[in-house]
Order: structure tokens, then C-alpha cells, then sequence
């Protein structure tokens, strides 16, 4: 599979990779980015006055959580696309989108529990709302890579994706909004960009630190898209061959 990967890059993209210049510079800011929001998330901003050291782990938490919407956005935008006109470039980026988006999520809940434990003294707790309803989202795009691996048409399958996809992005407002809406049922905090709580270099490392996840998610984009499309070029080779051995096969039959 690898080798036929490489096979039809060669012939269609002139290279052996999915990386271009726009990656690689995109790439280099990244790391330059990430480097920078250790050395102020780690060393330069002041440890809060209750939480202590813990409220670092806000440098990684907020963004990744921020960015894992971000994602989701594309996946439903990707597969109103898909749904709508049946556009093959955007059932690619839904497809893509929710992988990085579910990597994410994954990373909020696991980065989540860790703040919760020095914070609440619980990693878990079944009763907050946030916290159950950012789980639901993450099966919710769990269920849609398994729908993308199914057997079925690529085109059946991106079709029901595309309707869980969905599914998950009208459970965003949800788990965005449910510190406000059942602020009675949960102990996280409201939001740590608009409470007002955060000044000077705490704000600008955080805002930072998402911008650098922003580019993360452009990057992880890029790359997994590329592969999408010559994934589905690989099969639309593998499906025109077959085709003709079949021709092939018939024509000698008949002779």
C-alpha cells in the first residue's frame, strides 16, 4: 500500500511526500511557536494564587479544546458540502478534519482530567455537564471514523458520516455553552478568555498558544488531505485496472 502511495504521488504530484514549501515554512513557525508557548506557559508567567503551578496545564487545555471545535466546524461544513453537491474535495476535508478534531477532543478530556485533579481533587466527576457532554462528542466522532471505515461505498459511507458529522456539530453549542447553562451541575470554570481573569503575559501566552494550535490544525490539514486524495486516487487506479482485466477477460472469452 505504502509503495503504491509513493507510486501515484510520483506520477501525479512530481514527489515522494505531501509536504510543499507553504508546509514546511508553516511547519518551522509551528515548532518556533510551540517552543516559545513552553518557554512563557513554563517559566515566564506566575503560578496562580489558588491553583497554583496546575493552572499552567491552561496553556494546552484551552487550545486544544478550542482548536478540537475548530475541527468539528470543518467536518460539518465539509459534509453540508458532501451532502449538498456532492463535493469529493470537501468530503476530503470533513474526512481529515475529524481525525485531527477526534485527536484533539481526546487531548481535552485527557488534559482536562489532569487539571481536574489537583483542582477539584477528582479527575472524574459523571455529575459535571462539561465534562460528560465533551465525552459524548468524542464518541459521537468515533462513530463517524467507523462509518468512514466501513466496507460500503465511499460514497454510502460519506453520506452517513456526513449526517453524524453533523450530529456532532449541533452538540458543540452544547458543551460550549454548559458551564452557563448548568452552572448549578458543574465544577468547571467558566470561560478563561472572556471572565476577565487573565491579564498581561498570562492573556498573550494563551492567546499564543492558540494561535500556534491554530497552525497545528492547518498543518495536520494539509498533510492528511494530501493523503485523502491520493488515497482516492489509488482507488480509482485499482478500480479502472480491474475494469479492464475484466474487459481483457471477456474479449479473449468471446474470441
Amino acid at each position: 500500500m505504502f509503495r503504491q502511495l509513493i507510486a501515484v504521488t510520483n506520477s501525479r504530484m512530481g514527489v515522494a511526500h505531501t509536504g510543499s514549501g507553504f508546509t514546511r515554512v508553516l511547519g518551522w513557525i509551528t515548532l518556533g511557536g510551540f517552543v516559545v508557548v513552553a518557554a512563557l506557559g513554563l517559566v515566564s508567567t506566575e503560578p496562580d494564587q489558588i491553583q497554583g503551578d496546575a493552572v499552567r496545564i491552561i496553556y494546552v487545555h484551552v487550545p486544544v479544546a478550542i482548536n478540537a471545535y475548530l475541527a468539528f466546524i470543518l467536518t460539518a461544513a465539509g459534509s453540508v458540502a458532501w451532502l449538498w453537491k456532492r463535493s469529493v474535495w470537501w468530503d476530503l476535508v470533513a474526512h481529515s478534519a475529524a481525525e485531527i478534531g477526534l485527536l484533539f477532543c481526546g487531548l481535552t478530556l485527557v488534559t482536562g482530567m489532569l487539571w481536574g485533579r489537583p483542582t477539584w481533587g477528582v479527575y472524574w466527576d459523571w455529575g459535571d455537564v462539561r465534562l460528560v457532554t465533551t465525552l459524548i462528542l468524542f464518541l459521537i466522532m468515533v462513530g463517524y471514523l467507523a462509518i468512514r471505515s466501513t466496507a460500503s461505498s465511499p460514497a454510502s459511507s460519506a453520506t452517513r458520516a456526513a449526517v453524524v458529522g453533523l450530529i456532532g456539530a449541533a452538540n458543540l453549542p452544547i458543551v460550549n455553552q454548559s458551564v452557563n447553562w448548568w452552572a448549578n451541575r458543574t465544577l468547571h470554570q467558566q470561560s478563561s478568555l472572556t471572565d476577565g481573569k487573565l491579564e498581561d503575559l498570562t492573556l498573550l501566552s494563551l492567546v499564543l498558544a492558540i494561535v500556534v494550535g491554530v497552525m497545528t490544525v492547518l498543518w495536520l490539514l494539509v498533510h492528511r488531505f494530501r493523503i485523502g486524495w491520493l488515497q482516492r486516487q489509488l482507488a480509482e487506479q485499482g478500480l479502472e485496472e480491474a475494469l479492464a482485466e475484466r474487459r481483457a477477460e471477456a474479449g479473449q472469452a468471446e474470441q
